[in-house]
């Protein structure tokens, strides 16, 4: 029987595991419009020391729609963290007392394996430092799976900052459990981690970096963009040298196959001009969406 007791790290969850979540995706397309009481009685928390928007606003909306509640925060300046210094292990075995599952988003990497070493209820990564967005990756495979109806097979293009952006590494270390092919574009200072390229090689991947978005649009089924993350940057000028260097505009999705899709975690600076929003390849704000029918498959799993 499939178990989830926490969402910290793709690392924890085998092929099967993932097609179990994206089953139950699927299967919450209809809960999620006609809603449930699966959930009533049950409190979320939502512990967010960095800010968001999708990711916290798309698990409140699940939660609701499976008929629990939500009590959290989404300013660390207004807790007693931020405010008075308290360790985050004080901070989880505190609100354990007041919720049935934690979702937490912080600047730390590793702080999602401390939260679940120190929480008695079930936690879920709502992204780490730079480390990792497990729930985004798996909302990314569904949106994919969904689109393209399969993700065996298809050859997808990781692009923009892979070497800070959280949602590219929980997305490649989940597709080296696919037979796909990758291709890795990025600027050279914002490379992908050596570690994740060798994961993903010794999965039996096909992974080749290019140097241009040019060659990073061309024969491939999917786009994955992701924006530069000036915070994620120890020096501002690191991050201006590199600003601005990826764009898609109406002449790469020109590059682009008929029935290929441009995917983004969001939010979105520069990296994608306005103008790709009203071409059939742009498809993130339907991604947007599965975030919602994805999460509501984690919490049902993570009660179940």
């Amino acid at each position: 029987m499939f178990e989830l007791p926490n969402l910290i790290s793709i690392h924890d969850l085998s092929r099967q595991d993932i097609e179990v979540i994206l089953d139950t995706s699927a299967k919450m397309e209809l809960v999620a419009v006609e809603r449930s009481k699966e959930l009533s009685g049950k409190i979320m928390a939502t512990l967010f020391f960095e800010p968001s928007t999708r990711t916290r606003l798309s698990f409140e909306s699940a939660m609701l729609r499976l008929g629990g509640s939500v009590l959290g925060f989404a300013d660390i300046g207004v807790t007693s963290a931020g405010g008075k210094g308290e360790t985050l292990a004080d901070t989880i075995r505190t609100v354990e007392r007041y919720a049935d599952v934690i979702v937490m988003r912080h600047p730390l990497d590793g702080s999602a394996r401390v939260a679940a070493e120190f929480s008695k209820i079930p936690v879920i990564n709502a992204g780490s430092g730079a480390e990792e967005h497990p729930t985004q990756a798996l909302l990314d495979l569904y949106s994919i799976r969904k689109m393209m109806r399969r993700i065996d097979g298809l050859t997808i293009s990781l692009c923009g900052d892979l070497k800070y952006g959280r949602t590219v590494h929980s997305l490649g270390m989940a597709l080296s459990k696919y037979d796909v092919k990758i291709k890795l574009a990025a600027p050279e200072a914002l490379r992908m981690k050596p570690a994740i390229i060798d994961e993903m090689k010794k999965s039996g991947l096909d992974v080749v970096e290019v140097d241009t978005i040019e060659e990073a649009v061309r024969d491939v089924d999917v786009v994955y963009m992701t924006r530069i993350q000036k915070e994620r940057f120890p020096d501002i000028r690191e991050y201006d040298a590199v600003k601005g260097e990826f764009r898609i505009t109406l002449h790469e999705v020109g590059m682009m196959r008929n029935d290929a899709i441009i995917l983004h975690p969001l939010p979105r600076v520069d990296e994608i001009d306005a103008e790709v929003d009203a071409t059939p390849q742009a498809r993130y704000f339907d991604q947007v969406y599965n975030g919602v029918v994805t999460r509501m498959a984690i919490l049902s799993l993570i009660f179940s």
